[in-house]
């Protein structure tokens, strides 16, 4: 079953045999408008059941699901319909569709809305769909019986934090072969009609894949429209399961402080010293080492007086354990939630290995830091580099019409997966970083960056954070700070522009100190002794950010070249 609010903030139920109803009619409706097996169909659009609908329809029909992200910019949406030859684009509203063909340079495939009733609309389609069903029964699972296993399903665009996105060709016997590895680990733990919330975007592989988890398992699957309304979900649905990134967890704890800040008295102090005590007493715990006395009572006390809250409050008295992946969880956050009982388990995927590769045992076999072991159908090990490499049936079979790139990544049947990582004898992995992203200090010191990125992003100062010092001395950082926060804490009036709180020696050494707070347990090599602020957040608008919030850093190191260099040249 799946749901998801109207506009009056209710929750819709749309049963299976609903579910089903529709899928067959939007795929019959796909035919009459000229969509054959192995025809490509784009979906752009923000998550909605029509969007889960869709790209079943899509499969139904024996067609290729090409999804792109709402937010991707105009460029490359243009270049993945060009580059994909959709023939059908899926938007959600007629201000979309209007939006990109305002571009009359560019030429748009036949574009249906989600909203609406006209004759583009998905109603309409759906409604040519049925009549067309009766007319000829039987016909799509004639198209089912044709379909191979080694036929291309979806076309997922990476994310071109590196330049123009590549198609990444995903199989039917990829994603069945990933849902068949990932299975055992929710047979357990899933039952049919447990709720559970989908809040990541569906034009990543990630929750792509999770939906078709979620419809084996029969679980009720609740459909969250924005993130900015995660928490009021959370409540309403109070699911058993949810598959987040670590962004998700870091601002969730961002809140909790804020507002004890914010409400100040008592409570100001005791909230933030209680998950400090959880966090101190569960990394005791979870590495078996013996817990004191003081420890023991303290940790006592915070559960009692705070803790042990958190999970109702937040919605997650039924929840039996987040799953974490897509970047680097920082362990102090696992150690927090788990401090107020809440389990986060990590795993490691890629889009090209639809996705998963490694996920940690539910519902408590992780291990603090890990990405968990393989999968039982995949096949890991590393390179003379510690380059992970995978071999598996859920590997892509290429990128789409691009044979040097493929060739490049793929050899003697290994996916060279571009992260350095470390393998226990146990078998369970940690990723240490990006290959490609590592840099070296002229001191000689290999640096990962998104390892002191995410200390950083532990403060409720920070919203974003670039580390950098490629043949430099030291790291430095690049921070978007969290101003209403620094207003608050430092007591700064609202109306004075930031422009004018960047340059106040105030202002930038209390965000020194906070960002040398953070970076404070690492080594001394990795510590960020300067910093400067930017003018504003980076944005996917702006070519900054990649649709899954990645920072673009060839963009970013180009657009604040002048701010990057004075970190160095005026550094001590």
């Amino acid at each position: 079953m799946l749901a998801e609010r109207d506009v009056s903030g209710t929750w819709q139920m749309l049963r299976a045999s609903e579910v089903s109803e529709r899928i067959d009619a939007r795929a019959m409706g796909l035919r009459a408008a000229g969509v054959a097996p192995g025809d490509r169909v784009a979906i752009m659009s923000p998550n909605r059941v029509d969007w889960i609908l869709t790209n079943l329809a899509v499969l139904r029909a024996g067609g290729v699901s090409v999804p792109i992200y709402a937010t991707q910019a105009h460029d490359q949406v243009f270049h993945i319909l060009a580059d994909s030859e959709a023939k059908l684009l899926f938007v959600d509203t007629p201000a979309s569709r209007e939006a990109l063909s305002a571009d009359a340079a560019r030429t748009l495939p036949a574009t249906f809305t989600f909203d609406g009733n006209g004759e583009r609309s998905v109603s309409s389609l759906e409604d040519t769909g049925r009549l067309a069903l009766a007319s000829e029964p039987g016909v799509l699972d004639r198209i089912a019986a044709t379909v191979q296993p080694n036929d291309m399903a979806v076309l997922l665009y990476t994310s071109g934090t590196t330049g123009s996105p590549k198609g990444v060709v995903l199989t039917h016997d990829n994603i069945a072969s990933n849902i068949i590895g990932s299975a055992p680990l929710l047979d357990p733990i899933v039952k049919p009609g447990d709720p559970v919330l989908s809040i990541l975007p569906y034009a990543h592989i990630y929750e792509n894949a999770n939906i078709y988890g979620y419809f084996k398992h029969r679980a009720l699957v609740y459909v969250n429209h924005r993130i900015e309304t995660l928490l009021d979900d959370l409540r309403s649905v109070r699911p058993t399961i949810v598959y987040a990134v670590p962004r998700v967890f870091e601002r969730m704890l961002v809140a909790i402080l804020s507002r004890a800040k914010s409400e100040g008295g008592a409570r100001a102090k005791l909230i933030p010293w209680a998950l400090r005590v959880g966090r101190g007493y569960m990394r005791r715990k979870l590495a078996g080492r013996p817990v004191g006395a003081g420890l023991r009572l303290q940790y006592a006390i915070a559960h009692r007086l705070v803790l042990t809250k958190f999970r109702a409050l937040l919605g997650l008295d039924r929840l039996i354990f987040f799953a974490s992946g897509s970047a680097p969880l920082h362990p102090d956050t696992t150690l927090t939630f788990a401090g107020f009982g809440v389990t986060i388990l990590e795993g490691y995927g890629l889009t090209e290995c639809s996705p998963v590769v490694t996920a940690s045992p539910p519902p408590t076999g992780g291990i603090v830091g890990s990405v968990g072991p393989p999968l039982s159908n995949v096949e890991l090990k590393l390179g003379d580099d510690g380059e992970l490499l995978v071999r598996a049936p859920s590997v892509m079979k290429g990128y789409y019409r691009d044979a040097e790139a493929t060739a490049a990544v793929l050899i003697d049947g290994w996916f060279h997966t571009g992260d350095i990582a470390t393998i226990d004898p146990s078998g369970y992995v940690r990723i240490t970083d990006r290959k490609r992203e590592l840099f070296k200090t002229s001191g000689g010191k290999f640096i990962a960056p998104s390892r002191v990125e995410s200390a950083i992003l532990r403060s409720i100062y920070v919203n974003q954070a670039m580390v950098l010092g490629n043949g430099r001395p030291h790291p430095a950082a690049l921070i978007s700070p969290n101003w209403p926060n620094v207003r608050a804490e430092m007591k700064l009036s609202a109306d004075i522009p930031v422009t004018e709180l960047i340059p106040r020696a105030d202002v930038q050494d209390f965000m020194q100190r906070e960002v040398m707070k953070q970076t404070g347990g690492l080594g001394s090599f990795e510590q960020i002794r300067r910093v400067s602020l930017l003018p504003r957040d980076l944005s996917i608008e702006e070519g900054e950010l990649s649709p899954t919030q990645k920072i673009k850093r060839r963009v970013v190191e180009q657009r604040y070249a002048d701010l990057i260099e004075a970190l160095f040249t005026t550094a001590a």
